[in-house]
């Protein structure tokens, strides 16, 4: 019996160290080994959901299918991943660019959203009145057109540079400030604030 485990065993791919650095699972995985390119996933899928999430408009269907394309890209592209930047930050900018390339081919634009200090406190999610009003947010985030929606997500939430912005949405750095103002100001209409 036990020379028969054994044998079972040694076709099974390696485990991973439960502390194992990206790094060292990348690696892995550039060799084939598909078990450690699903612990990258499952270590870094939420925060890429989240970002296309919110440039999806709060579109659930469509972030989890542009979630997917992101990891499938990774997937693909991961032999030329080159460590000059940690993976989770390098599948968020890939991920990042798949939704706003899904943006761009629906001729969409996209907008970014308020400042914290303008947030309601939402971290008590028992409250139905915080839930209300954080459901009532993403619409009006959602409800914005696409290209204010995307700087404004990628600047007040995701923490981008007007010059990051606008070299990811091809525009002048003037304007991504202008899409900013203009996405600010719609959410504060929509949310019954006097602008």
């Amino acid at each position: 019996m036990n020379a028969l485990c054994l044998a079972a065993t040694s076709f099974m791919q390696p485990e991973l160290p439960a502390v194992s650095s990206d790094d060292d699972i990348v690696r892995a995985a550039v060799a084939g080994d598909r078990k450690a390119f699903e612990t990258l996933y499952r270590r870094h899928a939420d925060r890429v959901y989240g970002a296309v999430l919110r440039l999806a408009a709060f579109d659930h269907a469509r972030a989890e299918d542009l979630t997917q394309e992101a990891f499938v890209r990774a997937w693909q592209k991961l032999e030329g991943f080159r460590f000059e930047s940690a993976f989770g930050t390098w599948v968020y900018r890939l991920a990042v660019n798949v939704a706003l390339m899904s943006i761009r081919a629906r001729n969409a634009d996209p907008v970014t959203i308020v400042g914290d200090e303008q947030l309601p406190d939402i971290t008590d999610t028992d409250n139905p009145v915080r839930a209300f009003e954080r459901e009532e947010l993403e619409q009006a985030i959602a409800a914005l057109p696409p290209r204010a929606r995307a700087v404004l997500v990628l600047h007040d939430v995701e923490g981008w540079k007007h010059e990051e912005i606008a070299v990811e949405l091809s525009m002048a750095v003037g304007s991504s400030k202008a899409q900013l103002h203009r996405a600010r100001g719609l959410l504060r209409r929509a949310l019954g604030d006097k602008p």
